[in-house]
């Protein structure tokens, strides 16, 4: 038996007491007591992880470890930072920059408080979020035109980089022309001056969200909701090959036969085809603030949740 095994945690001497007399550190017990999770569990973890943020998108590292917690995974907040900042996830609440954006890149004003959306082409916005498969996972960007609700463009990755953000703009420029607006987020792939310069060159204005908060891109925020409960949670695909052929079918889905509430129940392609039946009116109530970020200011966003619900 090991000195470890001489510990009692039930004896009426005290712990530290013990530890002392059989010359063991009281921090060598512990780590034997907490329960551990195996770097192999990571995988698992950050699929728990896309599940409560998917549901609760407000949910920050403090939060996410309680709730991992609730389910018996206990781990530390560096960890859940860790695995979050890998997934390009945080919390949209305000509070500390959590996303990360290159230092050298611009950053554009956000140009849509109080806007009215009222024709298809008028707004595009696109984001990125994670996709889980069962031995990892890879991310999924999506550009999107507000009038519509319709999906224009789609790319996967195993990267975080520019590249396949870039490729999946191309795409949506070359399928239907250019918008007058261009929102995303601050992310280094949407700052970066591959991606920004094709926006120039077609004289696309660019607009940029607040930083933390997701509700300036809502639209998107919905779509990722949708495409997770509707197909990729419920498939569960094996592989990138699957997953590629899976979201395929469902952005057609998406597109052509799904009818949205929000359209009158019709479907984005009609909408976007027809210029009726779709918009929507972006609320101010931020007028007199604004955040200086760099030499450029971004305005105060729509940020909560009441807020969004008035989008129309």
């Amino acid at each position: 038996m090991t000195r470890l095994g001489w510990i009692d945690t039930a004896a009426p001497l005290a712990l530290s007491r013990q530890c002392e007399l059989i010359g063991v550190a009281r921090s060598t017990v512990y780590s034997h007591r907490k329960p551990r999770v195996k770097i192999s569990d990571d995988v698992a973890l950050c699929h728990m992880l896309d599940e409560l943020y998917t549901v609760h998108p407000f949910y920050g590292t403090r939060r996410m470890v309680v709730a991992l917690g609730r389910r018996g995974h206990y781990v530390n907040r560096k960890r859940v930072q860790r695995l979050m900042r890998s997934m390009g996830l945080a919390g949209i609440a305000p509070g500390p920059n959590t996303s990360q954006r290159h230092p050298e890149h611009k950053i554009y004003p956000y140009l849509l408080r109080g806007m009215a959306i009222t024709r298809p082409n008028q707004v595009w916005s696109t984001d990125i979020t994670y996709v889980r498969l069962p031995r990892g996972f890879v991310y999924l960007v999506a550009i999107i035109d507000w009038y519509s609700r319709k999906v224009l463009s789609w790319r996967l990755s195993n990267t975080m980089d520019a590249a396949f953000c870039v490729d999946a703009l191309q795409d949506a420029l070359s399928q239907y022309g250019a918008p007058e607006i261009f929102n995303s987020d601050q992310g280094s792939q949407f700052t970066s001056s591959a991606f920004t310069g094709l926006l120039k060159q077609t004289d696309v204005q660019i607009s940029m969200d607040g930083r933390g908060r997701a509700f300036d891109n809502i639209f998107v925020e919905r779509l990722w909701r949708t495409v997770k409960y509707e197909d990729v949670y419920l498939r569960g695909y094996s592989s990138l090959g699957e997953l590629t052929v899976g979201l395929s079918d469902y952005f057609q889905f998406y597109n052509a036969e799904r009818p949205h509430q929000s359209l009158d129940n019709q479907t984005p392609d009609e909408v976007y085809r027809n210029g009726q039946g779709g918009g929507a009116t972006i609320p101010d109530h931020f007028k007199d603030q604004s955040v200086e970020t760099g030499s450029e200011k971004t305005g105060q966003r729509c940020a909560a949740v009441e807020q969004a619900e008035t989008l129309t």
